[in-house]
This record gives structure tokens, C-alpha cells and sequence, in this order.
């Protein structure tokens, strides 16, 4: 299960990119002798405790959790020790799986909504669907639960057979089903359709093994060789596996095209390339991002950028320049560690300093060393900056939104409501849309939970507040992938952005080369 409390907790390891080369041990500079007299003292200091420490040592706890998690902290945010339970989630995260029901689920104090079910999953097959209610799990009521007690208790429930109290919308009586976990495909492109005719929108929220069949599946779908344009929507991904973003690169630039260079202490010098693949688009790209892109997700838009493929819209992304590579240790377990910094086709590193790890003063480019004034440019021309993230080609900054609207965002306003709307007035068709009266028995409802209406808020909002509230009913009722449709062809972010096209090969020439009118123009505004 997936849940969303009230917005969706993602169950899996992200923000890694991962390489598939094992850790080579045998290329340590540490002399073995060495490495020998500094595990001995380990070995002793263990000794100590286990003998003589007040309670007994819980081996699992002192060895995993506090020597080698320690140890790694010291380091970098991104080296980690995996238990055997966290390993496996990795592992699944990189096929594109993960063990459960296959549910997208609404988690608020009392009660517990399915947004959606993943088709074939046990959800799936047992009829569940948007809009029904949790109950129960495994004979315990859920309304007597704490936001807490309630969370863990689902979390703990997807791992093993679970008996599910359900009502269906416009029911009162509870059906009982009986399902078994299972490996269920998670798709990494959650938003694909058609923002106007001719022109795609892609959503990917990582990278796995399946995000580059996904990406071109989805273009085939909407249109193929006819679209006109892509607005690739990267915000939050955090990343993944760097050979899914070395494949989408291939999806759009041209083959034997440099993406990244990889360069470690232990490691060799390596570069990827693009290379040919089935399907190749050609089509006008704008990507969107923000300070949640990282990693993976930096690569693959780096490599856009650089190459004046992309028009790039947004917020500077997150600045994650090196790789983990991760290696399977006993007992089930594994470790990924920070063994080389990437650099992009033109040489420049996007890691953002870290003050007080081993990543504190990141070299900024392949060739810094010898030219320190180095200017990295794209292949036309273009100045990019380094050492921090990427600064995208046209800045789109996110919507500021009010204390009140946040409140009522945190605390699941929008979706208790629609849950209650539908409960009174039944299921609506896709011409619903929030009108006046339908703000006013919002107004009523906000009032039975004792919540303030500032007015100034109140007249403000408006349009955003029937956003909301189409989005939660659509959730309920036909689905989260309709919903979340709704919900971003209404945001302003990706309106802005659509609205690039026409520009884009003015944007993508160098300064010198642009008209007059059109110099110094960075933002959509």
C-alpha cells in the first residue's frame, strides 16, 4: 500500500543513482595491514561492551545501526547501510516493483480512502476501487486508531495476508476480503496525456529499469511521430538508476552524444554515451524542474541542456553530482557508497558544496585544475553555470501559497470534504465542476470542524479552492490518474511552461545570437 496522509508516503529507497558495478575491495590504497589493526580496535571496543555494559548488547543494533550507520554518516548524506529489509525495497525500487496490495491509499485520523488500485495487483482483482473506505485491517477498527497507530499499522499490514473490512461508496455495511501481498509493477510515469492537442505531458517520478519502455510506450500512445511537443515534468524526482536516464537520453538526442563522466578514486574513468535505440523522438522538449530534481534526474537534463535539446523551466534543481555504487553484503544486506563524482557533457560538475562531509568542496569541473576560470557552455554557446545544481534557461517559480491553504492542505480538508459531498449527493460525471453553492457547503463544512475562514484568505482563494475540491471529488470517483490531471493542467507551473514552445528556438541560441527584443528575457513571467 501506498499511502497518502493526505499526500502520498512513497514506500521506497530514492534519491540514489545507482550504478550496477559491484565495490572492488581489492582496489582499496589502504595498506591490509592496516585495515587489519583498525578492525581490531573495532574488535575490542565490541568486546568491551559486550562484556561489561550494563544490559546485553543487541548485536544487530551495535554493529548495523551504530558502528557502520555511523561510521558512513561521517562521510556523506548518501552513503548507507542497508538491513536486510531495506535492501530488498531497494532492489525492488530498481525493477520497478514493490511488495503489497497495489494501493494508492488517503490515510486522516479515522479514516482511510482508496484512491487507486493498480491494475492486476491483489487490490485489483479483489474489486477494490476509488473512492471505497477502509475499515478495518485484520479485526482491528481503524476509527480508534491514532494518524500514527493507524500509518504503522498499515505499513505492517502490506507484508503479509490481510483481512480488509471494505464499504463501497453508497453503502453502509461493511464486505470482508481476504488479500495476499504480492510483487507489484509500480510505474514511474504517473502523469501522461495530452495538454492540447499535439502536445504531450510526461510526469516521472524516478528511474528504474522500466521508466525508458514507459517514456516511449507513453509517447507512442498519445500521439508518436505527430506530436508536436513534450513538456517532460521532472520536479520531485529524486532520481534512481543512471542507465534509465543514459536510455531516455538516447530516447532524444542523437546517437554517440556524451551524457556524463564518471571519475572516482577507486574507480576508472568512464564515459556514457548515447546510443541508438527503437524509439527516437525529435520533437520540441521543455522540461520542468525544482529543488527536489536530483541525481538521475540532474543527468538526464543536464545532458539536454548541454546538448540545446531542451528548453529547461523551473527552479535550480536539488546539485547531487556523484554516484553510489551499490554491493550486496551477507546476511542479506548492502551498502551503497559514494565512489565518483559525475560531470556533464561539458565538463562541469552540478554538486552542491556540503559543509562538514567529504563532499564539502566538490571539484567543480574535469578540467579545473588547469583553467580555474574555466566557462562551461552548452554545444551552441550557451554560458551554464556550476557547483550548484542547474539553473534553468527560462525560471518559473513556484506559486507562493497562503498559512491557511497549507493548513487546510496538511490536514486533508479538501479530501474529507469530498468524501462527505459524495456521501450527500452521490457520484458526479466529469462535467462537475465547483460553483458557488458548492463553496458554500464547503464554507458549512469548514465551520462543523471549527476551522477559521479568514476572510481575506477566503475571497483570494477562490479559484484555487474549487481546484481542489474538483480534484479530490474527481480522486474519489474516477481515480487518481484523472484526478491528477485536473490538478495539473491547473497549475501554474506547467501552464507557464507550456507556454515556451513557440519561443524555443529563439531560447536556445546563444545571446549574441538572439534578436534584440528578445536578450535578458529568463523568465515566463
Amino acid at each position: 500500500m501506498n499511502i497518502r496522509a493526505p499526500f502520498i508516503r512513497r514506500l521506497v529507497l530514492t534519491g540514489c543513482v545507482l550504478s550496477l558495478a559491484s565495490l572492488l575491495y581489492s582496489q582499496t590504497e589502504v595498506p591490509a595491514d592496516e585495515v587489519t589493526q583498525e578492525s581490531l580496535k573495532f574488535a575490542q571496543v565490541y568486546s568491551a561492551l559486550e562484556e561489561n555494559y550494563m544490559e546485553p548488547l543487541d548485536p544487530d543494533r551495535a554493529i548495523f545501526d551504530g558502528g557502520i550507520r555511523g561510521m558512513l554518516s561521517s562521510l556523506d548524506p548518501f552513503s548507507s547501510f542497508f538491513d536486510p529489509e531495506q535492501f530488498e525495497q531497494l532492489q525492488q525500487f530498481a525493477r520497478g516493483t514493490a511488495r503489497g496490495f497495489g494501493t494508492i491509499l488517503y490515510v486522516s485520523p479515522g479514516k482511510v480512502l482508496v484512491l487507486q488500485t493498480a491494475q492486476g495487483s491483489p487490490s485489483w482483482r479483489a474489486g477494490l476501487g476509488p473512492g471505497d473506505e477502509i475499515v478495518e485491517v485484520n479485526g482491528t477498527r481503524l476509527d480508534r486508531l491514532n494518524l500514527p497507530s493507524l500509518i504503522e499499522l498499515l505499513q505492517r499490514a502490506r507484508s503479509q495476508p490481510a483481512r480488509l473490512g471494505v464499504i463501497h461508496p453508497g453503502r453502509v455495511v461493511a464486505q470482508d476480503f481476504e488479500l495476499n501481498p504480492a510483487e507489484v509493477s509500480t510505474a514511474t510515469v504517473d502523469k501522461a496525456f495530452l495538454l492540447q492537442p499535439g502536445f504531450a505531458y510526461l510526469h516521472l517520478t524516478s528511474f528504474d529499469q522500466k521508466t525508458p519502455q514507459e517514456v516511449s510506450d507513453a509517447l507512442s500512445r498519445l500521439g508518436g511521430p505527430s506530436l508536436k511537443g513534450l513538456l517532460l515534468d521532472l520536479r520531485d524526482n529524486r532520481g534512481g538508476v543512471l542507465d534509465a536516464a543514459i536510455v531516455i537520453a538516447s530516447i532524444f538526442l542523437k546517437p554517440d552524444l556524451l551524457v556524463l563522466t564518471q571519475r572516482g578514486r577507486a574507480v576508472a574513468e568512464k564515459s556514457f554515451r548515447t546510443f541508438t535505440v527503437p524509439a527516437h523522438f525529435e520533437l520540441p522538449l521543455v522540461v520542468l524542474v525544482n529543488g527536489n530534481t536530483a541525481s538521475a534526474a540532474e543527468v538526464l537534463t543536464a545532458a539536454l541542456q548541454e546538448h540545446d535539446r531542451a528548453l529547461i523551466a523551473g527552479e535550480p534543481t536539488f546539485g547531487k553530482g556523484v554516484v553510489e555504487s551499490v554491493a550486496a553484503l551477507s546476511q542479506k544486506t548492502g551498502l551503497a557508497l559514494t565512489t565518483a563524482q559525475y560531470f556533464t557533457p561539458s565538463g562541469r560538475s552540478i554538486q552542491r558544496p556540503l559543509p562538514g562531509t567529504g563532499l564539502e568542496a566538490p571539484q567543480s569541473g574535469l578540467a579545473v585544475a588547469s583553467n580555474p576560470s574555466q566557462a562551461f557552455r552548452t554545444d551552441s554557446g550557451r554560458p551554464v553555470a556550476a557547483g550548484g545544481g542547474i539553473t534553468p534557461d527560462v525560471a518559473i517559480p513556484a506559486p507562493a501559497r497562503d498559512p491557511w491553504i497549507t493548513f487546510l492542505n496538511q490536514r486533508g480538508t479538501f479530501t474529507d470534504f469530498a468524501s462527505e459531498y459524495l456521501t450527500t449527493h452521490g457520484k458526479v460525471n466529469q462535467s462537475f465542476a465547483p460553483d458557488a453553492p458548492v463553496l458554500d457547503l464547503f464554507r458549512d463544512y469548514l465551520g462543523q470542524q471549527r476551522i477559521r475562514v479568514p476572510e481575506e484568505y477566503w475571497t483570494q482563494d477562490q479559484d484555487y479552492l474549487k481546484l481542489r475540491i474538483k480534484v479530490e471529488v474527481f480522486n474519489l470517483v474516477f481515480g487518481l490518474a484523472v484526478g491528477d490531471e485536473v490538478e495539473t493542467r491547473g497549475d501554474p507551473q506547467v501552464q507557464k511552461a507550456a507556454g515556451l514552445f513557440p519561443r524555443i528556438p529563439t531560447l536556445l541560441k546563444p545571446p549574441a545570437a538572439r534578436p534584440t527584443a528578445a536578450r535578458g528575457r529568463r523568465s515566463a513571467e
